[in-house]
């Protein structure tokens, strides 16, 4: 199977999509900030080993969400095209800020250890209101990912690969998750988003090779496919 391109892209691109979601929703589960004090400055010093876990984890959920968004654009290539590909690479670009902005997690951990909560908190909202971080790491960069996801699926949807519930359940969840305090609800929000998003994964595993071929554009002038490909090379 994995000797065959199409094959390797459909059982990664599924992959992604549940794996991905999943390590943010674990996560939160695992947070000490969820079901306590959700400032980094004190979660780490209530569970030092479960505070690092949750940093890895969304530091690599975010990651995998930049690559799961690309692999996203498969299904919309005879459909929405040019609007996927907009859509698609702003959300991946988002998503790795997203992941970057987790090496502040041992910032605050170490300022916390060191300072009162509300002292590290002081200190950390200095460094992090310098204009080259606000705009160079955070705006609008991250916010590319959290709207970014529902209205790429969106287009998913109107390229006619999912239910018109997947984007809607991920606008709520991440629209909503703006509003809520980082709590319990967000594991609630944030698994329903797993679900949503994690379903477009399963649906790309349960594809055959031919259905996920199908979704090159044979009848375009120009444009390669893997069986194309393979009879100019054979």
């Amino acid at each position: 199977m994995f000797k065959d391109s199409a094959d390797f892209r459909r059982v990664t691109s599924g992959t992604l999509l549940i794996v991905a979601p999943l390590l943010q929703t674990i996560a939160v589960i695992i947070d000490p900030g969820t079901w306590g004090d959700d400032r980094e400055a004190v979660s780490y010093g209530d569970n030092p080993v479960l505070a690092q876990a949750q940093s890895a984890l969304y530091h690599w959920a975010y990651l995998l969400m930049a690559l799961a968004a690309i692999a996203l654009l498969h299904v919309m290539r005879r459909r929405a095209v040019v609007f996927g590909h907009v859509v698609g690479s702003l959300t991946a670009l988002g998503y790795i800020n997203l992941s970057g902005l987790l090496m502040i997690d041992p910032v605050e951990w170490w300022l916390g250890r060191r300072n009162s909560p509300e002292q590290a908190a002081e200190i950390l909202d200095e460094m992090l209101n310098l204009p080259g971080v606000v705009f160079g790491f955070q705006m609008p960069w991250i916010f590319f990912a959290i709207l970014g996801m529902p209205v790429l699926l969106a287009g998913v949807w109107r390229a006619g690969f999912t239910h018109w519930w997947v984007p809607l359940v991920v606008a709520v969840g991440y629209g909503t998750s703006l509003v809520v305090p980082y709590g319990p609800a967000s594991v609630a929000l944030w698994g329903a988003c797993a679900v949503a998003i994690g379903s477009l994964g399963v649906r790309m595993l349960r594809m055959s090779r031919a259905e996920w071929v199908s979704h090159y554009p044979t009848d375009a002038p120009g444009r390669t496919t893997p069986d194309s490909y393979a009879n100019t090379t054979a």
